[in-house]
């Protein structure tokens, strides 16, 4: 799993601009951002112990001194909520070897039943790997003719990095790519996310590799699809937390009345719910 706490609070310290922060400019530097110095300044911290951090050789900062990071790099909420999170993976992680452990693809009856009630719209139970586990019919005429479900056990994390039809598919590819490889910090275990990382760091290569050490959180605006039947689709999602499964129920609505028009279109008259275990 490598070092992911020190990747991003370096990733973060390189790209703060020092007079964003109050600090005097120092000139022309080989490195850009703020220096570790500083940022152990504004921590109340040592160099040395930042060094430690940043290079993975302490796994096991206080909260106090993750809070005094995230303060130090004035981090946003959500900024904040991954820094914690590494911090807790880190410390999770550093007393035995991970074992690869796969995440569970059972989804509950009551889930199940929830999905049905959505119909005809479009809806997928899914975690943060990427594993879809269970859909609507409105989910299945939407992604189905582009091969997202194509596999066994269908993964969208795979899907976008692995088959050539996703950089079509999806019209923002990039930022789909950046939003798939942050959610797998956010496994249902660490477990989980060295089974998955593991197995697509081979065959994804190295766009994925750079994309899973940048721990950016990325934006999530209108998803835009390509659809092969013909119609470009705009839609928001909205997520619904299940946290006793760490699974989530993402429903996408229409943004605009053409693809509303389009959706109806594709969908048909004969919708079904159809589920993985």
């Amino acid at each position: 799993m490598g070092k992911p706490l020190g990747d991003f609070i370096r990733a973060k310290r390189d790209s703060v601009q020092p007079e964003s922060l109050g600090l005097p400019a120092r000139g022309r530097r080989r490195s850009p951002g703020l220096r570790r110095l500083d940022l152990a300044a504004r921590a109340g911290i040592s160099v040395e112990y930042l060094t430690r951090i940043e290079q993975g050789r302490d796994t096991n900062p206080s909260t106090a001194v993750v809070n005094a990071l995230a303060d130090a790099l004035s981090l946003d909420p959500s900024e904040r909520n991954h820094l914690r999170y590494l911090a807790k993976i880190t410390r999770g992680g550093c007393a035995a070897r991970i074992e690869p452990v796969p995440p569970p693809r059972q989804v509950r009856p009551s889930v199940l039943a929830t999905l049905r009630l959505l119909e005809p719209g479009i809806a997928v139970v899914t975690n943060r790997l990427g594993d879809l586990l269970a859909w609507t019919g409105g989910f299945e005429s939407v992604a189905g003719a582009a091969g997202v479900l194509d596999a066994a056990a269908p993964n969208l994390t795979r899907y976008v990095f692995t088959d050539p039809r996703a950089r079509t598919f999806f019209a923002d590819w990039a930022d789909i790519a950046d939003q798939q490889a942050f959610d797998l910090w956010l496994a249902p275990s660490v477990e989980n996310l060295e089974w998955l990382t593991a197995e697509l760091v081979p065959v994804a290569g190295p766009e994925f590799a750079r994309r899973l050490k940048r721990h950016v959180v990325p934006p999530r605006g209108v998803l835009r699809l390509s659809h092969p039947a013909g119609p470009e689709l705009r839609l928001v999602r909205e997520t619904l937390e299940l946290a006793a499964d760490a699974q989530q129920l993402v429903v996408f609505l229409p943004a605009d009345e053409h693809t509303a028009q389009a959706v109806d279109q594709l969908r048909g008259q004969r919708l079904r719910l159809r589920s993985i275990s």
